[in-house]
């Protein structure tokens, strides 16, 4: 897909109509995309490959919950590269069906972390029950398609707007540093259109060869040739005890000391593999 074509692509995302996934698509592409919803991550990431999409976007961190692992083994298996990134704050509103009121709500479904993000409110609302639910979205569905006033749902105000729910209470997470860093994927063959020349920063994958200072000989490079190493974490590498998947983010003022950079670290790892060049968002 040319970089043109941005507006009219089909976007696909974990999560029911409404749900943050969604407002971080639109955040990043514009009113003019479809969005394709999908149940499961497993199921968004097969939605290129079976015609439904042509992209995706997929949450891979939170300031508060960390990183989303199952994200991170799905990229791995795939061969999709990251384009494009966005940070979406994440507010939780509590919603109703129309005609309700704050003192008549019993309880209050949503997505466990949602619900954990929100003591505060439950702490002052010590009668409430909590329900927890798959998504935060589809518990606003499910709220309002029973017409119950006595139920609530915690979701972000786009679920409010898709469902017609109203909210009776605004901004009830703990944390106003809440943020979801979200990564647009598109099949690697198409990646390369979308790489700006203003591009600085790149996520990685790497494996290490199995020497004493494995890890040192393949971050050093980067200190070397100016690269800022801006994130590192390890994830188990199934089928293979003890042994690690590092995932890296690095900024680099000129690709040209990437480059070299990386050739470096390259023998230093048993496989490397960059997962995107794209423009680093900012919150």
């Amino acid at each position: 897909m040319r970089t043109s074509d941005r507006g009219a692509m089909r976007v696909a995302f974990q999560g029911e109509p409404g749900a943050f996934s969604e407002a971080a698509a639109i955040q990043l592409l514009g009113d003019a995309i479809t969005t394709v919803p999908r149940a499961t991550f497993d199921a968004a990431f097969r939605a290129i490959e079976e015609g439904a999409a042509d992209a995706l976007l997929v949450p891979v961190e939170n300031t508060l919950a960390g990183s989303v692992v199952r994200v991170y083994d799905l990229l791995l298996e795939s061969d999709l590269g990251i384009v494009a990134e966005t940070i979406l704050p994440i507010e939780h509103h509590l919603i109703a069906c129309p005609g309700a009121t704050l003192e008549n709500i019993r309880s209050v479904a949503s997505h466990p972390m949602a619900l954990a993000q929100c003591e505060r409110f439950f702490s002052s609302h010590s009668g409430l029950k909590r329900v927890p639910a798959e998504d935060t979205a589809g518990s606003v569905r499910e709220v309002l398609s029973r017409g119950d006033k006595s139920c609530a749902a915690i979701a972000g105000r786009r679920a409010a707007v898709h469902y017609h729910g109203v909210i009776l209470a605004e901004n009830l997470q703990d944390n106003a540093e809440n943020f979801t860093r979200f990564v647009l994927l598109l099949p690697e063959e198409e990646a390369a259109a979308w790489v700006s020349p203003e591009a600085r920063k790149t996520s990685l994958a790497m494996r290490l060869a199995h020497r004493p200072g494995a890890l040192l000989a393949s971050l050093e490079p980067f200190a070397k040739h100016g690269v800022n190493l801006l994130k590192i974490e390890s994830r188990p590498i199934h089928g293979r005890p003890w042994e690690y998947q590092f995932f890296i983010d690095v900024e680099a003022g000129d690709v040209a000391w990437l480059d070299r950079a990386l050739a470096e670290v390259r023998q230093a790892t048993s496989e490397l593999r960059v997962l995107g060049r794209y423009i680093a968002a900012s919150r």
